[in-house]
């Protein structure tokens, strides 16, 4: 009879949706009975398993349908290689509180020198952290706009880049955009104003955007609305990819001058 109970109770569990409290009720059984632990221990220590549960399958869920390109954390970025990062603007971005009030980070400099790491790492810390994350280039989210104006499914596709507590936008003026896209990168933008945040990357000054959106308003436009509230980091410096090259030819210069010997 206790064998049938115990079955029909994770048969229970398992219908609720509850697989981690039917999964750990049998080792939580075992323990109740050699440690006398109390009701109200048994039941607490089920439900923290489920709850434990749940949030890593939010977080894994989150991370996926943020769409990162590859997983960076801010505690893997190599802050001794760019020391004109400003560590204390930084650490107030990284506790998300910028994501509440709606404000925007923008990361410029030059290519390889981690601005894509860092935002990738803001938005790691926001899927953990429990909001809605979507990374995208500027391109991609402009040719999925573009797309859904052939089928007329705009309005929902906006609404994908519109909704997400954090839109991180890589890659602004590593492309030419035609001023269609431009339009795009303002309906976004001016949508989110003070509704969403926004973590945008760039390998161009603020001037040079008028030429890189082919329209000097629209370009005044946007930056107005991103600028408004937001943190700018200007970081200057090597290339992350440039010093790892540079590694590996030392390398194998080495290794040839060992050969020689």
């Amino acid at each position: 009879m206790a064998i049938e109970s115990y079955e029909n109770l994770i048969a229970d569990l398992k219908k609720l949706r509850l697989p981690a409290m039917a999964e750990m009720l049998d080792s939580y059984v075992k323990q109740a009975a050699s440690t006398s632990m109390s009701y109200m221990d048994f039941l607490s220590g089920l439900v923290s398993e489920e709850v434990r549960h749940k949030e890593r399958r939010g977080v894994e869920s989150r991370m996926k349908s943020a769409r990162f390109p590859v997983i960076k954390s801010l505690d893997d970025f190599d802050y001794t290689f760019q020391p004109s990062i400003n560590r204390e603007k930084l650490d107030e971005l990284a506790s998300l509180r910028f994501i509440d009030n709606k404000e925007n980070a923008l990361l410029l400099g030059p290519p390889g020198v981690g601005k894509t790491h860092l935002a990738t790492g803001l938005g790691v810390r926001a899927c953990e952290s429990g909001y809605k994350v979507l990374f995208t280039t500027l391109n991609d989210m402009i040719s999925a706009l573009m797309a859904s104006m052939a089928d007329n499914s705009f309005p929902s596709k906006l609404r994908t880049f519109v909704l997400p507590s954090l839109l991180i936008i890589d890659e602004v003026g590593y492309l030419p955009v035609s001023k269609e896209g431009a339009n795009f990168l303002f309906q976004v933008v001016s949508r989110r104003y003070e509704t969403g945040s926004i973590i945008l990357t760039s390998n161009k000054s603020f001037a040079d955007w008028g030429e890189i959106l082919g329209d000097g308003v629209i370009a005044s436009a946007v930056l107005d609305r991103l600028l408004h509230h937001a943190t700018v980091f200007n970081i200057r410096g090597e290339s992350y990819r440039l010093r790892e090259k540079k590694k590996e030819l030392v390398k194998e210069e080495k290794k040839e001058v060992t050969g020689h010997f």
